[in-house]
């Protein structure tokens, strides 16, 4: 409505983030809805953030919520056109952030609206029903001028994989490989357990799907040191360090300073990061050149790399060849 607009200081001039949600369990917003909230403000503080209440629909049996997406993304995008039509309000000044089946409703809504949004962050979408869905019923490329996509717990089988294992943006990434984020193993979980008991077990069983919520976060607070990732057809090449280039676009910031990069197909890039805030860690790649003239053969040798930071911290890495 035109008053609850005003009374919320709406901004015409100035950008809107439309968060939305994903599942839940208890039927009430989870923590980290009210700290990406806090973070876009800081980032942008002219700016106009909306968080989407779905929460009844979001709390039934999952397949139940995952086929409500479709009517979330269409109210969603109503309010949008509403917007648009009401203010003469430009869609290239709205961004979509949608986290697990929230991604996907960000995609249908912005599939529906009459002008095409400027851009839509996945925050690890949803996998079980989505994985092999028709575009127009999840996220895709097609659903915003820009899709970027990050892919933090894809493990398991692609039907039951937590996060969508498939790229479904303009650019896909997937942070330590897109499976179980560093701090959220087993026995992290246990050790945390053992600290604080058992009330925040729920945050530790989803750690590393909510880390993609974080690392964007991460992104808003700490600008001055963005996280890169690298251009890569699978991770197992990028672990081995054939991908650490910046030429030609194969390098690219993690989260809300992303260059904005269109090809005709997904393209998929790889990270490394931290456990905790500030994700970011630097990539170092080591290039061995072995001469001789006679011939040799190949042991496991090890070898002990020495890093030392400029703060006289130091750190021996070990490898074998």
């Amino acid at each position: 409505q035109l008053d609850s607009l005003a009374q919320c200081n709406f901004n015409h001039t100035s950008k809107t983030f439309v968060v939305i949600h994903g599942w839940t369990v208890t039927g009430m917003y989870e923590s980290w809805v009210p700290k990406l909230v806090d973070a876009l403000y800081k980032r942008e503080p002219d700016s106009n953030v909306i968080v989407v209440d779905w929460l009844i629909r979001a709390q039934q049996h999952y397949p139940v919520s995952a086929a409500y997406t479709k009517l979330v993304g269409k109210d969603v995008a109503m309010f949008i056109d509403w917007m648009e039509e009401q203010f003469n309000y430009p869609l290239n000044n709205v961004h979509l952030l949608g986290y697990s089946l929230g991604a996907h409703a960000a995609g249908v809504a912005g599939s529906l609206t009459k002008k095409k949004v400027n851009r839509i962050t996945g925050l690890d979408p949803a996998g079980p029903t989505f994985e092999y869905a028709d575009a127009l019923t999840r996220l895709s490329p097609d659903d915003a001028d820009f899709v970027d996509v990050l892919h933090t717990y894809t493990r398991g089988s692609p039907d039951r994989s937590i996060g969508i294992q498939k790229p479904v943006g303009h650019i896909d990434i997937y942070p330590n490989g897109g499976g179980f984020q560093p701090g959220c193993n087993l026995g992290e979980a246990l050790r945390l357990i053992a600290e604080k008991g058992f009330a925040d077990v729920d945050q530790l069983v989803k750690c590393s799907h909510e880390r993609s919520i974080h690392l964007f976060i991460d992104s808003l607070l700490y600008e001055e040191k963005p996280s890169m990732a690298y251009r890569c057809n699978t991770k197992e090449a990028f672990e081995k360090g054939l991908c650490l280039s910046c030429r030609k676009n194969r390098c690219n910031n993690l989260g809300y300073k992303v260059n904005r990069v269109r090809t005709k197909r997904n393209t998929k890039m790889y990270l490394k990061t931290r456990a905790q805030m500030p994700y970011k860690v630097f990539h170092y790649q080591v290039k061995i050149h072995f001469f001789g003239k006679t011939n040799t053969t190949k042991t496991n040798q090890p070898f002990l790399i020495s890093l030392y930071g400029t703060l006289d911290e130091s750190e021996n890495i070990a490898f074998t060849l």
